[in-house]
């Protein structure tokens, strides 16, 4: 009796190793392979418990999850010589879990190994101003690259690829800096050029406006005087009209073409007979000794004496002298 329980025993404990080794647990993000005698079977497993055979039956899980993997940086040469670092991030995930075993060994390594290469041959094709201003371009076109040996051979798809960093040399750097400020200041004088373009046809169009309508140019005129005197200043500035600029210059043109008409050159007028005038009558003359001496020469001694001769010589010297001028002209 002793023996028949303990045969039960062994069995029992041999059955519930059995049972151990054939139950496996398959997560939902996982499918299951199975392997009998090292021949792959057609069924995969899906999420859930599992039985399979404790004996020649290996069940190999595969995550249907996506990865993600870093391309460590590397270092090329762009289609216009210029030498760059760049690294990528890889999204991938098994579509075919069968493949993903049989058909590669260690898949995750292999899509690292095959994105690095991808990586150097899209950059060599490309120049810096795509690899910089494009990426989406880039990348699509490095998806499209590693999409056609990781598909179908090893049944994994490539969901995305991204240009994580892209390290210039420092000379690069400091000539795209240059650049791009040039740039800037070409940009800044272009909008500044088209907005004074534009405020001259505005200002145009306001003259236009204002020689139609005269009053809208005092009503300008007002307001500007407004905005002036609405700031706290000392000094009123009015603005002077341009018209009375133009009168003064119009009198001035003038007034300059007659001082040049004034003087030019006149006619000579014909000459006149010369006339002689008389000589004034002589006054009586002083000796240097104080002696008063007449017309005839006679020495006068007092001044009613002297008054005397000068009116009496006066009227007939007077007339002797205007006699001899005429008769000698």
């Amino acid at each position: 009796m002793g023996v028949l329980i303990t045969v039960l025993v062994v069995c029992a404990a041999a059955g519930l190793v059995l049972l151990a080794m054939s139950l496996r647990n398959v997560q939902q993000y996982e499918k299951g392979v199975v392997f009998r005698f090292g021949r792959l079977l057609p069924d995969i497993r899906g999420p859930g418990l599992r039985v399979i055979r404790p004996i020649g039956d290996r069940m190999q899980k595969v995550s249907v999850q996506t990865e993600v993997l870093g391309i460590p940086p590397q270092g090329s040469i762009t289609a216009d010589n210029v030498t760059l670092t760049v690294d990528a991030v890889v999204y991938f995930k098994v579509i075919d879990p069968v493949k993903a075993l049989v058909n590669v060994r260690n898949y995750p390594s292999a899509v690292s190994q095959i994105a690095q290469t991808s990586l150097r041959a899209v950059i060599g094709r490309a120049d810096l101003d795509t690899l910089l201003s494009d990426r989406d371009h880039i990348n699509a076109e490095l998806k499209k690259v590693m999409d056609a040996p990781t598909e179908e051979p090893w049944g994994l798809r490539i969901e995305r690829v991204e240009i994580k960093d892209i390290a210039l040399p420092e000379s690069m750097m400091r000539s795209m800096s240059k650049q791009a400020e040039a740039e800037r200041e070409r940009r800044a004088r272009v909008i500044a050029a088209d907005g004074e373009f534009q405020a001259s046809q505005r200002l145009s169009d306001a003259a236009a406006t204002m020689a139609d309508t005269p009053g809208a140019l005092q009503l300008r005129l007002l307001q500007t005087v407004v905005d002036v005197s609405a700031e706290k200043n000392s000094t009123l500035v009015m603005p002077f009209p341009v018209e009375m600029l133009r009168f003064f210059e119009h009198q001035s043109r003038e007034t300059d073409g007659e001082s040049a008409r004034r003087s030019s050159p006149r006619p000579a007028l014909p000459e006149l007979p010369e006339l002689t005038i008389p000589a004034p009558p002589t006054a009586p003359a002083f000796s240097l000794s104080g002696e008063r001496v007449g017309s005839g020469g006679e020495r006068i001694g007092s001044r009613t004496a002297v008054a005397r001769e000068r009116r009496d010589n006066w009227p007939a010297r007077a007339d002797s002298d205007f006699g001899a001028s005429h008769d000698g002209g």
